[in-house]
């Protein structure tokens, strides 16, 4: 992105606020393009966004709804960045924390999930530290991370280590300076979880539960694998939704898991052309709409889930206690919906939106 760019958006995000219309965070077009916005919000309220602009990595913070200007936190190195690929981001109590995955070779040859963190809302940043404990082990470029109520971060990812792709874990004490041993958390009878689709991970008190893509017997359904001994074993993990996708291939298309005030978890997810909800059981499936990629957040009003239609498709929204979804834009992708711990928190959804060779980061405030 040229230096005029630049001083036109600086000039835009410090003299409006973030409202309930779309509003553009960044954009730029062919190898400046942004992608795959990531976001999280503490308890004071305030969102920090992340996204990847070829092997940089941004970060803005939305505060009282006013946007500051989204600055270069730090390089990584071929970094993994496209369909679901890209920085991820948590409050660890007094420290923001982004992981991103890269390496020197790239191009799948390579590549570390790579932790930085600010204990100063992003002004200055302290890293890298290697998350994952074998060198190169995450190269597929997947993966997710969260954050509990005590600060502990959680960073799961699809792990190469050794012949087929399996699901490892690992934990942070320490506001993401050391990372423990990597666990097992999940090895596929059928020798390879599905390769292409990424993770997601959600922590609350002791349990510790993971939604991924499973790949048995030519069947490629979500599967839901759970701690209840603060990720130190996980049990056998359990299918969700009531019926199969025979799919010889990979959707590329990992679904999201959240969590309400009332301790209710809900995942969603894709099958074929639709997208679903459901709970932590096979019984409790229902369908959203017809799309893909959809991701999930929890309030203290119920759940908001978002979708496209397709890629570069209608953006979807299904609010808590309806059953008609709305359109929020079109020629949209990977978009994620967040929402804070408070009493009536703030919900904004974040989404790529393309045109042509130029591709914007919306954000939307929905509630």
């Amino acid at each position: 992105m040229n230096r005029l760019v630049c001083f036109v958006f600086t000039l835009i995000l410090n003299s409006v606020v973030w409202s309930s219309e779309p509003l553009v965070l960044f954009e730029g077009k062919d190898s400046f393009a942004p992608k795959q916005p990531q976001a999280c919000i503490d308890s004071n309220g305030t969102a920090h966004v992340a996204f990847g602009v070829g092997n940089d990595v941004y970060h803005c913070t939305v505060r009282d709804d006013k946007i500051s200007t989204p600055k270069v936190a730090f390089q990584i190195p071929n970094m993994s960045l496209g369909l679901r690929r890209g920085p991820r981001i948590a409050r660890s109590n007094s420290s923001v924390v982004i992981t991103a995955i890269g390496g020197l070779e790239g191009k799948g040859k390579d590549g570390d999930i790579l932790c930085f963190r600010s204990m100063d809302e992003g002004k200055t940043w302290i890293g890298p530290n290697r998350v994952n404990d074998v060198e190169g082990s995450a190269r597929e470029g997947l993966h997710a991370m969260t954050a509990s109520e005590d600060g502990t971060l959680w960073c799961v990812w699809l792990d190469l280590r050794d012949r087929g792709t399996k699901l490892f874990v690992s934990k942070s004490i320490d506001q993401g300076a050391t990372w423990t041993k990597n666990v097992l958390a999940y090895r596929s009878p059928s020798g390879s979880i599905c390769e292409c689709c990424h993770p997601s991970i959600l922590a609350q008190g002791s349990w510790v539960h993971i939604l991924f893509r499973n790949s048995l017997k030519g069947d490629r359904d979500m599967y839901l694998a759970s701690s209840n001994d603060h990720g130190e074993t996980f049990g056998q993990a359990i299918r969700i939704g009531d019926k199969n996708w025979a799919l010889n291939a990979c959707p590329m298309d990992g679904g999201m898991l959240a969590v309400d005030h009332r301790g209710q978890m809900l995942t969603t997810y894709r099958r074929s052309q639709n997208v679903f909800i459901a709970g932590n059981s096979t019984q409790t499936e229902s369908i959203v709409g017809i799309g893909e990629q959809p991701w999930i957040a929890g309030t203290d009003e119920g759940f908001f889930t978002v979708w496209t239609s397709k890629r570069d498709g209608d953006l979807m929204l299904l609010r808590p206690k309806t059953t008609e979804p709305e359109k929020l834009s079109d020629s949209s992708s990977f978009p994620v919906v967040i929402s804070g711990t408070q009493s009536k928190p703030p919900t904004y959804v974040l989404w790529e939106k393309r045109d042509g060779n130029r591709i914007a980061i919306l954000g939307q405030r929905i509630q």
